[in-house]
């Protein structure tokens, strides 16, 4: 029982109710989210392309969207935007069980890539504001661990349901995200300092908003870029992978679903082990290393021609991930300034929607032309380029540790 006290003492109860609703959110949008490109597919006629481009909607709406979002998360606070995002993700869902045309598709999904992009910046800079730094990259794999949970059943029951009729799995995600709803207005306060905050009749407590120069924040930008060729990756995961395993698998919509739970299942059992054991070592080499894993997985999907080689290249996916996913987050949670944290965040967060736009389509017809091990031979390339690139960005934004910084992690876990 003290145990158990201590594990929910450490962390404040917002991170809590954040952790139960990823969990039922996750949970419910897997059972969708890797067999999407296949209803779309199916509903399309089998059109290939067509179904690339309505999937690449919704990252390009973020895109757009996300940098203003992260403004009004600044200015207004992380809850009114992630409430409104819920609220619009829960009718999203709901519109996908009646729509049948490639314009209500295609709407459906704008509307949908509203809703993320306003939800990420203002939770992710809402972890800021609660949690200390020391704590954050902890914390941040504590999410990724929520993530996985359903990421690890989601698939193999959402396999059952899209075989027997996929509206049953949107319904079911349109009621989870209503009762993440629900708890976050009810149990969640606002992080956001009342002084930052923009007021009702339009004023501030302090004298200006802060103004975003570009040019001051070049790392930032840099850094984002760098990011492409990891969202490249998981995009092609979840759009170009399954139609790649047609070719080499017959029950392929099984095997990917394996792979899926794989990943889910591995993050669950050592995210938040590995997240403290990377926070002994520099954020760059343990981004290095996380990027070569990734390289590893794009070159294994490519070319595996037997289910244990995908499932060795799964494996690798998901060490490179949890390298990665918790030590990038808290890099950028301390680059940011207070007043700028969901900008940051939410320019940061643009490397998915660059990739989600362009690499489905781009993907898909080079998929169609080269085949997959080509294609997926280019990204680990990418992924290689991308190590060296971010080695030398964030050896620049954070500078070299030193010896006491490295004892730190140590020392508060002692």
């Amino acid at each position: 029982m003290n145990f158990v006290s201590q594990i929910l003492g450490r962390y404040d109860t917002a991170i809590w109710i954040r952790v139960i609703g990823t969990i039922l959110t996750t949970f419910a949008s897997f059972m969708i989210r890797p067999f999407l490109a296949l209803y779309l597919f199916d509903k399309l006629q089998g059109n290939l392309l067509l179904t690339a481009v309505i999937v690449g909607l919704q990252p390009l709406t973020g895109l757009i969207a996300g940098v203003y979002s992260g403004n009004l998360a600044d200015r207004y606070g992380r809850k009114p935007m992630m409430v409104a995002a819920l609220v619009i993700q829960a009718g999203t869902m709901i519109g996908y069980i009646f729509a049948e045309s490639v314009l209500q598709f295609a709407l459906i999904t704008i509307i949908n890539g509203l809703g993320q992009s306003m939800f990420w910046p203002a939770a992710s800079a809402q972890i800021t504001d609660l949690v200390p730094e020391e704590k954050r990259s902890e914390v941040f794999a504590l999410m990724h661990t929520a993530l996985n949970v359903g990421a690890a059943l989601g698939p193999l029951i959402g396999v059952m349901i899209y075989k027997i009729n996929p509206g049953i799995a949107f319904g079911f995600c349109a009621l989870a995200e209503l009762i993440y709803l629900g708890l976050l207005i009810w149990k969640v306060p606002e992080t956001l300092p009342k002084a930052m905050r923009v007021q009702k009749d339009g004023t501030a407590e302090r004298v200006a908003q802060p103004e975003f120069k570009i040019r001051k924040h070049m790392i930032l930008i840099w850094l984002t870029m760098a990011m492409i060729p990891c969202a490249m990756l998981y995009s092609q995961v979840e759009i170009i992978l399954p139609q790649h395993l047609k070719t080499n698998f017959d029950s392929y919509v099984e095997t990917f679903a394996t792979l899926l739970a794989i990943n889910g299942a591995m993050v669950v059992l050592l995210q938040i082990v590995i997240a403290k054991f990377a926070d002994r070592f520099a954020v760059r080499n343990v981004i290095f290393i996380a990027f070569l894993f990734l390289a590893c997985t794009a070159f294994g999907y490519g070319f595996a021609k037997t289910f244990w080689l995908l499932v060795i290249a799964e494996i690798s996916f998901t060490i490179g991930e949890m390298l990665n996913g918790p030590q990038i987050q808290k890099a950028v949670s301390i680059m940011a300034p207070p007043e700028l944290r969901g900008r940051y965040f939410a320019i940061f967060g643009a490397h998915y929607g660059v990739t989600g736009t362009i690499a489905p389509t781009i993907g898909a017809l080079t998929f169609q032309k080269y085949g997959g091990e080509a294609w997926f031979s280019i990204i680990g390339v990418l992924l290689i380029v991308a190590a060296f690139a971010h080695y030398r960005l964030l050896g620049r934004a954070l500078g070299k540790p030193t010896k006491e910084a490295k004892q730190a992690p140590a020392q508060a876990t002692s």
